[in-house]
């Protein structure tokens, strides 16, 4: 549920910080002042013991028109999260009390959790699937390791000492979000390389949660995506909205967690084992940055690559609406090539990815150049 605070502690981290010099900060009148370090610890700190809403998400990524993607009818996932607007309705009565319901225009998603028990349903099929959470799987540590800071602000302090200085930290002043009071912190990257301009969170000025997300392109106006709370009670939800019923005739699948230690082991097994004077059943490539399964990050900050593998299962088989989308849209991207080799580029106005014919992709709010030089390296 708590989207919104991580997601400012998030973007701090993964902007790289704060310069030193560059974190004071002023509010207007109608609130006291408080500095960018301050903001930070409140929103660490934050801590609500209920809220409900409704957030809404709006997507503008400045795409060029994609057959099966941009300008799909309907609720398409795909369309939606990157050139259109999604809304939910959310309900928070601690960690173990957690309602959040998706609105699409042909029906509802809800995932639940009441105590133990996760209930995640889908009204546009009528189905639901029910997980129990292994007890413990929430327990906190029994002691602090060594050398983490015993304070809320010393945490802060240690933090912006820390970081490189990739990032102006600074504030407008005060806004107003779903009918109430907040500070707005400012984040831009100091890296002109970047595709990002500023990264802007608004902290509600009472309770410390961030009550609005954007992220601008650079040179732009407007926000490219927003995350924002459109209406807001701190009031604790009833426990009846926490309670979850199949209705009649829904198709209910049951499942436990998978178990990890298992889960590897089965892997595993399942893995071919090699044996001396084995022939590799396909030719050795030339190695690249991300040619192992694992993703990798090429660069720090806000002009950091992430290079991943791409599954070499046969997708052709598979009947997946979603999957066919994807492909359709991969088919139509332009074809680019240089001594990296070949592939297909998607470019927007703020973010690249570069998918190469042997099978990496590579993603950053970069220009297309940056992800050239990486798949050459």
């Amino acid at each position: 549920m708590r989207w919104l605070v991580p997601s400012a502690a998030a973007v701090l981290v993964i902007g790289g910080g704060a310069a030193a010099g560059t974190i004071a900060a002023t509010a207007d009148p109608s609130l006291p002042e408080r500095s960018a370090a301050q903001l930070l610890v409140d929103v660490q700190t934050a801590q609500v013991d209920g809220l409900s809403g409704t957030i809404v998400q709006t997507a503008d990524l400045g795409l060029p028109s994609l057959p099966g993607l941009t300008g799909a009818e309907g609720d398409a996932d795909l369309t939606r999260l990157i050139a259109g607007s999604n809304t939910a309705r959310v309900w928070y009565a601690g960690e173990d009390k957690v309602r959040l319901a998706l609105l699409g225009a042909l029906g509802e998603t809800d995932v639940i959790r009441n105590g133990s028990d996760v209930w995640m349903w889908r009204s546009r099929d009528n189905t639901a699937r029910h997980l129990t959470i292994p007890a413990g799987t929430d327990a906190e540590p029994d002691a602090l390791p060594t050398g983490v800071p015993s304070t809320p602000q010393e945490a802060a302090d240690a933090a912006l000492a820390a970081i490189d200085p990739t990032t102006v930290v600074s504030t407008t002043g005060a806004a107003e979000v779903a009918g109430r009071p907040a500070y707005e912190l400012v984040l831009a990257p100091k890296d002109t390389a970047s595709l990002i301009g500023q990264v802007r969170l608004a902290i509600d000025a009472d309770e410390h949660i961030p009550l609005r997300v954007d992220v601008y392109a650079k040179g732009a106006n407007d926000p490219a995506v927003r995350v924002a709370f459109q209406q807001i009670s701190f009031s604790v939800p009833d426990a009846e909205q926490f309670n979850f019923n199949p209705p009649p005739g829904a198709k209910v699948e049951s499942s436990a967690p998978a178990q990890p230690e298992k889960e590897h082991a089965d892997m595993a097994q399942a893995r071919p084992k090699a044996h001396a004077g084995a022939v590799p059943a396909r030719p050795e490539k030339q190695e690249h940055a991300g040619s192992e399964a694992r993703p990798t990050v090429v660069g720090k900050g806000w002009t950091s690559v992430l290079v991943s593998k791409l599954p070499q299962d046969d997708a052709a088989e598979t009947d997946d609406p979603q999957t066919a989308q994807i492909e359709a849209v991969l088919g139509s991207l332009p074809k680019v090539s240089g001594s990296w080799g070949s592939g297909r580029l998607l470019s927007s106005s703020l973010f690249s990815a570069l998918l190469t014919d042997d099978g990496r992709l590579l993603v950053g709010a970069v220009a297309p150049e940056r992800l050239y030089e990486v798949a050459g390296n």
